[in-house]
């Protein structure tokens, strides 16, 4: 971290010096006042959550995106939209941010990060390559930025040709930023003898990284509060001379947290506009929903804030336009405005796929490798609220890794339980031969395995807490498995265990649902001081999703993903086949009765 900080720092130098240094800006030369004041445009275009998407692939299914909605993904087909807007606009001022988690998501990510690591070979990642052709102005760092350690993430940020910022992020002994925290931009407004415009760009990444990438930034680097990081560095950014202050936030507008108080929040961008005076747009990412306009109303100026949020994996682009008049030698926006464009009405771009093709071909290839053959086809698309066997298998996995880990130990002589979601509804292991994209579909983090330890009471609380993933339904009402679940809780923080027996009442609210948790295979009650050793992934145990009691010292932590785990088990059996790890253990009831 040593040389990425080092080089953060001499860039957050050059960036003060060169805006203590720059001349101020003249005032317009005396001339008679037009009626209407002139007006000069700038356009900002934003991306988000493009998560590793470069081609418009679906590496899980071998094939072209599509879903429901016909929807396009990758920075392909983004840069044919930007190219567009560029050339419509010749030569005025365009700038284009993105709102961050860049490198993770894809099997092409992974591949550069695990398989080909890009700290080993050298090589430059496939999102810089793609990114570079756009020629960004900025991107934010996302906590999915994290995810691979910090040696990655500053080889990354050395292949850009353009700044990556995240002012929030400190170095955890001096307080300082860790990486450039803002730019200013100066740009030109187009035509001849047009004044310019200096552009200030703020990035703010999110808190929630001190908790999913614990193991990778603990000791390391401290995340500061989004709203207050904000209203400390906009003021410098205007002292410094920035006529029109934008911020790049990874953190979604919603207020709310999928973890517990003792972190900053996690989704501020609504508060941030409200709060903190002198900021004119925010582009934000990290919730992956489509925001095309909203305006927020700040409490202390009353001017409105322009927000938009472009969706996810590059299936929107955000537009925002301004409208500028310049009189004794200030700037104000008169008008603002975004939409977002939908990516699926245009083709991907040749240069950003040649740049990538090399790197596309060769994952490509490697997903497709058999790795076993299923004795049956194995569905997830019931696995949310069925005990479904390709649950099993991760959960089978875990535990045998698990077991295996701490054999003659100090915790050998304990029961092991597992603990999987169903992160995918269209996960399937065909009959036959089942592939690295297979697993790869339906593990889809990166997630490493640990364990803890947790008492029967632990573990009753925490399926309770689990269980308030489902809806209230009355007995006799009508289930209809699509709107079983509430929306409000994501697929990923709802957890399935092996290795105890229990029903989940859906029809009694939420903490009185689980009706039966007994010793696996038994009848027999788990008691409330009884002691397991629990599997679990790194996301959960470190607090992700804020779930009870989990959040304690590992018994077990060999820094071993998951998915991997699932492959290599896998290909030592050479046959996938229920019979080895399929034990039904749970079920939803409503007042003792089977929901399914």
């Amino acid at each position: 971290m040593t040389s990425s900080s080092g080089a953060s720092r001499r860039q957050v130098l050059a960036v003060a010096a060169a805006a203590a240094t720059a001349p101020l800006l003249a005032g317009a030369p005396a001339e008679a006042k037009p009626k209407q004041p002139k007006t000069w445009d700038l356009t900002i275009l934003g991306t988000s959550d493009t998560h590793g998407n470069v081609y418009n692939w679906d590496y899980y299914k071998d094939a072209e995106f599509d879903d429901s909605k016909h929807n396009d993904v990758g920075v392909a087909k983004l840069a044919t939209l930007v190219n567009q807007i560029r050339a419509e606009r010749r030569g005025r001022a365009t700038l284009v941010l993105d709102a961050g988690d860049t490198i993770q998501g894809t099997p092409l990510a992974t591949y550069y990060a695990k398989q080909e690591p890009i700290t080993s070979t050298g090589e430059t990642h496939p999102m810089a390559r793609a990114m570079n052709i756009l020629k960004y102005d900025a991107v934010t760092l996302g906590n999915h930025e994290f995810n691979y350690g910090l040696p990655l993430l500053a080889t990354w940020i050395e292949q850009l040709g353009f700044p990556a910022l995240a002012a929030n992020a400190l170095n955890a002994k001096t307080g300082k930023p860790a990486f450039l925290p803002y730019v200013i931009k100066e740009v030109k407004l187009g035509g001849h003898g047009a004044p310019k415009l200096r552009v200030g760009i703020l990035g703010l990444t999110n808190p929630g990284v001190a908790i999913w990438d614990k193991g990778n930034v603990e000791g390391r680097l401290v995340f500061a509060d989004m709203v207050a990081t904000a209203a400390k560095w906009v003021p410098e950014m205007r002292r410094r001379g920035a006529d029109l202050v934008v911020i790049s936030a990874h953190g979604g507008d919603s207020g709310t947290s999928s973890y517990g108080p003792e972190l900053p929040n996690e989704n501020p961008t609504a508060l941030i506009a409200e709060q903190v005076p002198g900021i004119d747009a925010i582009l934000f990412g990290h919730a992956h929903n489509e925001v095309p306009e909203k305006f927020v109303t700040n409490l202390t100026t009353g001017e409105r804030v322009l927000t938009s949020e472009p969706s996810k994996w590059g299936q929107r682009l955000t537009r925002m336009d301004f409208t500028l008049t310049r009189e004794k030698g200030r700037w104000t926006v008169t008008a603002k405005s975004a939409t977002t464009l939908n990516t699926n009405t245009v083709v991907e771009d040749p240069a950003v796929l040649a740049a990538v093709r090399g790197q596309h071909t060769k994952t490509v290839e490697y997903v497709n490798r058999v790795v076993a053959q299923s004795s049956v086809e194995l569905s997830a698309a019931e696995s949310r609220y069925k005990d479904t066997p390709i649950l099993d298998f991760i959960n089978h996995v875990q535990t045998e890794v698990v077991t295996e880990a701490l054999a003659g130990g100090e915790y050998a002589g304990l029961p092991v339980l597992s603990i999987a979601a169903p992160f995918s509804r269209t996960a399937v292991f065909p009959q036959g031969d089942v592939r690295i994209r297979d697993v790869a579909g339906l593990y889809v983090y990166d997630n490493t395995l640990e364990a803890v330890v947790l008492t029967g009471a632990e573990v009753k609380a925490y399926l309770e807490y689990s269980a308030k993933y489902f809806v209230t339904l009355p007995a006799g009402a009508p289930v209809n498995p699509e709107t079983i679940s509430d929306p409000a809780v994501p697929d990923y923080n709802y957890d399935v265990f092996s290795g105890v027996d229990y029903d989940i009442d859906i029809a009694k609210p939420v903490g009185r649902r689980i009706t039966r948790l007994v010793l696996a295979g038994t009848d027999t009650p788990v008691a409330a001081d009884a002691r397991f050793v629990v599997a679990v992934n790194n996301y959960r145990r470190s607090g992700g999703g804020n779930f009870p009691g989990i959040v304690k010292t590992q018994v077990y932590n060999a820094q071993q993903e998951i998915r991997q785990l699932l492959i290599d088990w896998a290909q030592a059996k050479g046959v996938i086949d229920p019979a080895d790890f399929f034990v039904p253990n749970w079920k939803l009831v409503r007042e003792g009765v089977p929901v399914f």
